[in-house]
């Protein structure tokens, strides 16, 4: 039986060789870790799968921000998703993404959560879209269509996706 349990229980060794298993040892060269910069996870966003005591997934969401000239706006970047390669297809991605995003829309709060993934499937089962980000910049390559975001705080702006400033994550927390 598959178990989810907040992330910080898990040991963190075992979640990198997670992750090296499901995305590869140069999984840190992708843009999505430049956007995250050095930024902990939100532990409260942050899952993992257990099965029979084995880490079998997890994710991860990041306090990021779409920086504009003008002003910062805070968001919140799910991913990664990683499912052991045994594993994958048992429909642990899909539970443990439906967790992270009703810990982020729980008890009032109105995250503006974003992603770097497939349009198709979290258009279709968890209603992201690019419809918002088309004036987004990334500090890296990234697939334009596969840059998607929800809910009503997601700006309609231009702007460059970076890490979030520490003084900013407490101002959040605190809201």
């Amino acid at each position: 039986m598959i178990t989810l349990v907040p992330l910080a229980n898990i040991n963190p060794t075992a979640v990198e060789m997670l992750l090296d298993a499901a995305f590869g040892p140069d999984r840190f060269t992708r843009t999505a870790y430049t956007i995250r910069g050095g930024a902990k996870p939100v532990a409260a966003l942050s899952f993992a799968a257990v099965e029979d005591g084995t880490l079998v997934g997890s994710i991860q969401c990041w306090p990021i921000a779409l920086v504009a000239e003008d002003r910062m706006v805070s968001l919140i970047m799910l991913g990664p998703v990683a499912v052991a390669p045994g594993h994958q297809g048992d429909g642990i991605g899909r539970r443990l993404m439906a967790q992270a995003l009703d810990a982020a829309t729980g008890e009032g709060l109105d995250h503006a959560l974003m992603l770097i993934g497939d349009p198709e499937y979290y258009g279709r089962f968890f209603g992201f879209s690019a419809e918002r980000t088309g004036r987004w910049n990334a500090p890296g390559p990234v697939e334009r269509h596969r840059l998607l975001a929800r809910g009503d705080a997601v700006p309609d702006n231009a702007g460059m996706l970076g890490p979030r400033l520490a003084e900013s994550i407490r101002a959040t927390a605190s809201a």
